[in-house]
């Protein structure tokens, strides 16, 4: 008997109902692992597959990699045997849900490299079966669903919206964030076709406290892009001003604070050394890149995108010209650099400024070492592998001067009264008298 549209979905709703669909999630990083949590915890069969088998033998041994999801998560999810990590990607055929949560980084032209999300579709489409659906979390251009995902699965012979569904719902992890989790975040959902998004809705509100559907795959793509372009072009917003108002002796903070006091009209955004993480640095690109096939230049976009971009070289100027003040040169001093994550309190150096500003100092002759708590030694990465290996050195007064690039909490409750070297201050972390504390 020849399977009809219908009969598949209908199918798949009843194996969510009945806890019976299995889950598949491509990607253990910080954003499949706690995905493929959820469905454990909600009772679901789930199955994780990364190329990185250092990876699934922590997760089959009840450890994890990534701080802020404690290990004791891991071992009840293996305890309860719904969980399970693997290599071998032949298991696909067993799942009914395949979550792709693969890296989609900019290419040393600034242009989407979608070597990840290709490569990761011709290994599903080699494993496919009737009944499926196959969903990307991965933030990409608007069109990516449609014009590059589903092509290639249909490389298995199967056809979209007749012989399985194709979806698109963007990740919103903010690792480490306390008010809001995975289950927590509403989850904007676009698919192929009206059936393919009833079911990749059904399948969504079993983890999740509430689905927002839109029209198509683009649509869902283009809500990620928006989200994390306002953040884009505020934070740049906020640190051209920091840079105006430091030059008329105005202390950017102390300005956030009273603005804060208005209640309407206005949300405050953070000045920084630079744009870190695997967002906000990356995916506006995705769209002027797009935009260019329009013949649209997103200008405002672009620009929003020197400025952040442009940071670590303030930082580095600034960094000068405090050595100068002590009569030193930049060239053959010594730096260590407070945080090496991009955010406050995680474990996550994914596109940090702090790497950049580390480059530019040695560039410029200078000895660098960092502290990080949450970073004990870095790990290969494929923008620094020259990095890899150095260590978190202790906070010390050997150094000619401090510079403070991430706000974590165990910088932010540290008693810099004893450091009697110069401390370079970029995220307003140093409060209190008698520090040489100077802003960036």
């Amino acid at each position: 008997m020849v399977q009809t549209a219908v009969s598949i979905k209908e199918e798949f709703l009843n194996k969510i109902d009945e806890k019976t669909a299995i889950i598949g999630v491509i990607g253990l990083g910080y954003v499949g692992l706690p995905l493929l949590n959820c469905f454990v915890e909600k009772g679901f069969q789930s199955v994780g597959f990364d190329i990185d088998d250092s990876k699934v033998r922590a997760l089959s041994d009840g450890k994890s990699y990534i701080k802020h999801i404690p290990s004791s998560r891991i071992q009840q999810a293996v305890s309860s045997g719904k969980f399970r990590a693997t290599t071998d990607y032949s298991e696909l055929d067993k799942c009914d849900a395949i979550l792709m949560a693969v890296p989609t980084p900019l290419n040393k032209n600034r242009e989407p490299d979608m070597s990840y999300v290709e490569a990761t579709c011709e290994e599903v489409s080699k494993h496919m079966r009737p009944g499926q659906i196959i969903i990307l979390e991965s933030t990409t251009y608007p069109g990516t669903t449609d014009e590059l995902m589903v092509p290639i699965l249909e490389k298995s012979g199967l056809k979209v919206n007749k012989d399985f569904y194709v979806a698109f719902s963007p990740e919103r992890e903010d690792p480490n964030n306390p008010n809001y989790t995975t289950e927590t975040i509403p989850k904007v959902v676009g698919a192929t076709s009206p059936d393919g998004l009833e079911v990749a809705e059904k399948l969504y509100q079993q983890i999740v406290v509430n689905t927002v559907p839109v029209s198509s795959t683009k649509a869902a793509e283009a809500t990620k892009l928006m989200e994390n372009i306002f953040r884009s072009v505020n934070i740049a917003l906020v640190n051209e001003l920091k840079v105006t108002f430091m030059k008329m002796g105005i202390d950017i903070w102390e300005v956030i604070e009273a603005a804060k006091t208005k209640p309407f009209g206005y949300m405050p955004f953070y000045p920084g050394p630079g744009l870190g993480g695997h967002c906000i640095p990356i995916d506006p690109f995705y769209l002027t890149w797009k935009a260019r096939e329009y013949g649209i230049a997103t200008r405002f976009i672009e620009l929003a995108g020197e400025i952040n971009t442009a940071m670590p070289e303030f930082v580095v100027t600034r960094a000068m010209e405090v050595l100068n003040e002590q009569g030193k040169a930049l060239r053959g001093s010594k730096i260590l650099l407070l945080g090496l994550a991009y955010k406050a309190n995680v474990d996550d150096d994914r596109e940090s400024p702090s790497y950049r500003i580390m480059e530019l100092l040695e560039d410029k002759g200078a000895q660098v070492d960092y502290n990080d708590p949450y970073v004990p030694v870095i790990r290969p990465s494929r923008e620094y592998p020259h990095y890899a290996g150095r260590k978190s050195q202790d906070i010390s007064n050997e150094y000619d001067l401090v510079i403070i690039t991430t706000p974590h909490d165990e910088y932010k409750s540290f008693d810099f009264s004893n450091v009697t070297v110069p401390i370079l201050d970029t995220r307003n972390v140093v409060q209190g008298n008698g520090v040489k504390v100077y802003k960036a």
